[in-house]
């Protein structure tokens, strides 16, 4: 049995006591804090249910009517908005959608009717005349125009023009019907950033419009059906599919200021690269075809042929490029203004055609170059009979220029 002194008694006595005061006041915070915990908790849940209380709804004792979730009827429309939507809604009704048919054969060379191609119009006269690309109807026996009503009408060919790919036809309204028509604008005024509009029927979808800008101007572009240059084309990032071919290029007043005639794509479909015929050219083509059935072009009175290194070589040229006149016809305005026409009389082409060398050569006509037949008819798209051009003639390794006034279609004109 261990012994211990009084000192020690009292040492761990008092250590004891210290110890169980700790313990005490431990115990006594614990108690404390979990009672705050407590009281929290009661707070936090009486506030969420107080807020309950406060947003909930009895759907059961109350007029859902009053609960219902509204809808704007707010219709405010931007003002591209409603550029858009004034010009849709007045051409749209005057866009058609033409479809054609054409003449087969089968296994057994029977003559039969399959369907062609289609392409969209503009209505330009209230008696039923469409002004449309001739592409759209070319080869057709049979040429349909479908109205924004849905009605269907059998139309003919008034006139075309290959050198500008535009046409005419003509359907016959019923009587009392009242045609909407397309206004032609001034495409001489456009400038490159401006707003343009499409409307047109691409891949056989009703009047569809599309916006974009007017990409660039005076574009001259090849026909490869034709192999003619169509000068001075609107060009447009506005989307342009097949099927929209003949409908109207529009400005942001609704006039038409181009007709929608050809797109640059590796794919065929819009690439944002599309051509218009410019009005200024469609008023001019159609104003001829609605009172010739033709355009009635100015004209020279000679015949040419296209140089090329073959003739220039056994000619003894120095230029291989141009048009050589071979003949003047006697008396005409290229003969009047001293155009020289050729001597010596060869053979030429698979044909064993006779042309005639040593004469002038065609280099420019109003300063524009002159290198091949398509360059030459271009420069003359524009001009009418009694127009005085000027032609730069090439003649004896110098140029020269003449002055020559163009004679009517009527009479004998170039000779190619």
């Amino acid at each position: 049995m261990r012994l211990y002194t009084k000192s020690q008694v009292i040492i761990f006595t008092l250590a004891g006591i210290v110890f169980a005061a700790a313990v005490s006041t431990s115990v006594s915070l614990s108690l404390a804090n979990k009672s705050k915990n407590t009281d929290k908790e009661i707070s936090v849940s009486e506030i969420t249910e107080k807020q309950e209380e406060e947003v909930s709804f009895d759907f059961q004792n109350s007029d859902s009517t009053d609960y219902a979730i509204s809808v704007s009827t707010d219709t405010a429309y931007t003002l591209d908005e409603k550029q858009n939507i004034s010009v849709y809604e007045k051409c749209s009704p005057a866009v058609v959608n033409i479809n054609t048919q054409v003449t087969g054969v089968n296994w057994f060379l029977e003559p039969i009717v399959q369907d062609g191609g289609s392409g969209s119009g503009s209505i330009i006269d209230k008696r039923g005349y469409v002004l449309t690309n001739v592409h759209v109807i070319k080869g057709a026996s049979k040429i349909y125009v479908s109205l924004s009503d849905g009605t269907q009408y059998e139309a003919k060919i008034i006139g075309q023009d290959a050198d500008s790919d535009l046409a005419v036809i003509k359907f016959e309204p019923p009587k009392d019907t009242e045609l909407q028509t397309i206004a032609f604008g001034d495409s001489t005024k456009l400038k490159v950033g401006q707003k343009v509009i499409a409307i047109g029927n691409p891949y056989g979808f009703d009047r569809t419009m599309t916006t974009g800008i007017i990409s660039a101007l005076g574009r001259p572009l090849k026909d490869s059906s034709t192999n003619r240059i169509i000068r001075n084309m609107i060009q447009t990032d506005t989307a342009i599919n097949p099927g929209n071919s003949g409908g109207p290029l529009l400005d942001t007043n609704g006039r038409m200021i181009g007709i929608n005639t050809m797109i640059y794509s590796n794919s065929g479909s819009s690439a944002g690269i599309g051509f218009s015929v410019p009005a200024e050219t469609a008023v001019r083509v159609a104003s001829d075809l609605l009172k010739y059935g033709k355009v009635r072009r100015g004209t020279l009175e000679l015949s040419v042929v296209q140089l090329n290194n073959t003739i220039a070589e056994y000619a003894r040229l120095d230029i291989n490029r141009g048009l050589l006149v071979s003949r003047t016809t006697k008396g005409g305005n290229a003969e009047k203004a001293g155009v020289i026409q050729g001597t010596q009389g060869v053979r030429y082409g698979y044909s064993n055609s006779i042309i005639y060398l040593g004469g002038d050569i065609i280099t420019k006509i109003d300063n524009i170059e002159i290198a091949t037949i398509a360059d030459y008819y271009s420069a003359l798209e524009s001009k009418r009979p009694g127009d005085t051009v000027t032609i730069t003639l090439h003649r004896n390794g110098k140029d020269r220029e003449v002055q020559i006034t163009l004679a009517s279609p009527d009479e004998k004109g170039t000779t190619i």
